[in-house]
């Protein structure tokens, strides 16, 4: 049996990158997958995120509504198994929750199931409900049960130098160790896999600096594992004891993963004892006697030495994948479990992925306003011999000069023709065409509330324009000529000739319908075309064009020499710098700065970034 923690960096991305979720969760060939920071909400989960053939997926998403906490983190954990409904594999769990405080359960109302983990966890009195409730709303963790063990699938919170976001991991990992304390207090063994933002030993920090060992998030980490009397194995260093540079993320704005200068954040950790019915639990742990191997998948990084340098002609190369690799763990002699099905907290019962049953109501209802709307008459001032027979258009049609005698533009007239068209998904602020009693009511809305049964009042509706009104680029730089030219009247009669409508006898009908055809793109083509009788001149027209794109390619080029002659070069290596932007606040907030293009790495190294660093300033305005 294959776990596997991966920080994906967008699912999105992923699966873009591999083609399908299918083929993403085939190529990690692992019994349960569980990715972090998927960055999606649950209004953006459709089928084809978190579905897949072979595939159960339970998710978390960001409930917060917090500025830069929104779709920015999530997990989700794809257990594969044969059979979902009824089955006796380890991967698919008998019970799912989201988050690890129990406030979700207790918020979504949900009665007592023996697939969901029990609402109340003991431990968390002392911590208010608005607190649990903001911990689980960034949608960082996913529990399952898995029988033999319970798996937490955990994102942990960054923290640098904001004290409340301090605060907030500070407070995230205590409930998260109370509710470890729980489930070890019933004897239950743990599995915790997930980037935790933590980076425990300056054995895993390419950086570590004087101050690493005092921090205490790291002092936290290290008091959890058993060298330092806690209940976990990091499993990996149980294995690795003495690898250095054994990194998991690098930061894609340094490009430090070209020389592996990193941190190793993803983890996997394990507590409890073995699974063997006789054992003694001093020589005996759930590590040591079921934990085959814990390495890392090295062919996901992104940067290989094929790779082309970070920045190639002034440009940032940038690499396809995520800036964190994926860790596994391989276990042996874990026996089947009792039969059971998915739970409920599974994606394929999620309202987002498989829709909201209709009611029997509802559907009776719809069809009752489709039938009324499609049989009704437009307005009560009509003839009754059109409001009686055939449906709204055809009255429409055949009583068009009734229509104009009432004062109805022919953008009614157009959009009535269509109406039969939109029935099935009826849209109530374009129109209202049933009352409560399922009577038709005298009022078509378009766009507003003036009734068109009136003489003389005009529905402002814009009329929907093809694809032929959409304009290029080229027409931006270019006069027409039927402004130049005085062609404006050709254009116009060509355009009602055309539709079949005379100038000397034009209905409102007509007059829409030759506005409409003179002010689109491609007609005005035509005209110009029409209008020009000597080749000549078409080819004059052309050579000028051609002229002004060529200027502007030099004008252009010219701007872009001025652009790279005012970048500095760095003094280690004589080459071009580039430019960043401060995005920390404070007061160089937005602040442009040139550094050394080359990437992060030891300063022992002479190829990697030399460390320079000016500010990018600009020259002052001349007075006067």
């Amino acid at each position: 049996m294959k776990i596997v923690t991966y920080n994906i960096n967008g699912l999105n991305s992923r699966i873009s990158q591999f083609g399908s979720l299918l083929k993403l969760l085939d190529s990690l060939d692992a019994d349960i997958i569980c990715f972090q920071e998927t960055k999606l909400t649950r209004q953006q989960l459709t089928a084809d995120l978190v579905i897949a053939d072979g595939y159960e997926c339970f998710f978390s998403c960001t409930r917060t509504s917090n500025k830069g906490r929104v779709g920015y983190s999530g997990v989700a954990t794809f257990c594969r198994v044969k059979s979902a409904f009824s089955s006796n594999e380890v991967p698919l769990p008998l019970a799912a929750e989201e988050g690890f405080t129990g406030v979700l359960e207790t918020l979504q109302g949900s009665r007592a199931r023996k697939d969901r983990m029990p609402a109340k966890v003991e431990g968390l009195e002392e911590f208010p409900k608005d607190e649990l409730l903001k911990i689980d709303s960034e949608g960082r963790c996913i529990v399952t049960d898995h029988s033999h063990f319970v798996l937490f699938n955990i994102y942990g919170p960054r923290a640098h130098d904001d004290a409340e976001r301090v605060q907030f991991k500070l407070t995230f990992f205590k409930i998260l160790q109370k509710r470890w304390e729980c489930l070890l207090r019933q004897g239950r063994n743990i599995i915790v896999v997930g980037d935790l933002n933590i980076a425990p030993a300056a054995i895993d920090s390419c950086n570590p600096g004087p101050d690493f060992e005092k921090n205490e998030f790291r002092a936290w980490f290290r008091s959890l594992l058993v060298d330092n009397g806690g209940p976990f194995f990091d499993v990996f260093r149980a294995k690795h004891p003495d690898r250095r540079e054994a990194y998991t993320h690098w930061r894609q704005d340094t490009g430090a993963e070209e020389f592996n200068y990193g941190t190793r954040i993803d983890h996997i950790l394990s507590a409890g004892s073995c699974l063997h019915e006789e054992h003694d639990q001093q020589c005996h742990s759930f590590v040591k006697c079921h934990v085959k191997e814990c390495d890392m998948l090295m062919q996901f990084k992104r940067r290989r030495p094929e790779n082309s340098p970070r920045w190639k002609d002034g440009r940032s190369i940038k690499l396809e994948g995520s800036d964190h690799i994926p860790v596994y763990m391989s276990l042996v002699e874990i026996p089947d479990i009792l039969q059971h099905s998915t739970p409920s907290l599974s994606a394929r019962y999620a309202p987002e992925v498989r829709g909201i049953q209709q009611t029997i109501v509802s559907m009776l209802i719809k069809r009752q306003v489709a039938e009324q709307v499609e049989t009704c008459g437009v307005s009560s001032s009509f003839p009754e011999e059109n409001s009686t027979g055939g449906s709204c258009s055809e009255n429409l049609k055949r009583s068009s000069d009734g229509c104009i005698g009432l004062g109805i533009s022919s953008e009614a007239i157009s959009y009535s023709s269509n109406l039969e068209s939109e029935v099935a998904s009826p849209r109530t602020d374009e129109y209202s065409g049933v009352s409560s009693n399922g009577t038709h009511k005298n009022l078509i809305k378009v766009g507003s509330d003036r009734d068109i049964s009136k003489p003389g009042t005009k529905i402002r509706k814009k009329p929907r324009q093809g694809d032929c009104s959409q304009l290029t680029l080229k027409s931006f730089f270019q006069k027409s000529s039927r402004f130049s030219d005085g062609a404006d009247n050709s254009g116009t009669d060509l355009s009602l000739s055309q539709t079949g409508v005379s100038s000397s006898n034009q209905s409102p009908i007509g007059t829409f319908l030759g506005d409409h055809a003179s002010s689109s793109p491609k007609q005005c083509e035509l005209n110009d075309c029409a209008s020009t009788q000597d080749q000549g001149e078409l080819n004059s027209c052309c050579n000028s064009e051609k002229e002004k794109t060529n200027v502007a390619i030099l004008e252009w080029q010219r701007i872009q020499q001025l652009m790279q002659n005012s970048i500095p070069l760095c003094k280690g290596h004589g080459e071009a710098c580039v430019v960043r932007v401060v995005k920390k606040p404070g007061p160089t907030f937005g602040h442009r700065f040139f550094v050394c293009a080359r990437s992060e790495g030891p300063a022992s190294n002479p190829e990697t970034n030399c460390g320079y660093f000016k500010w990018a300033t600009t020259k002052p305005k001349r007075k006067g």
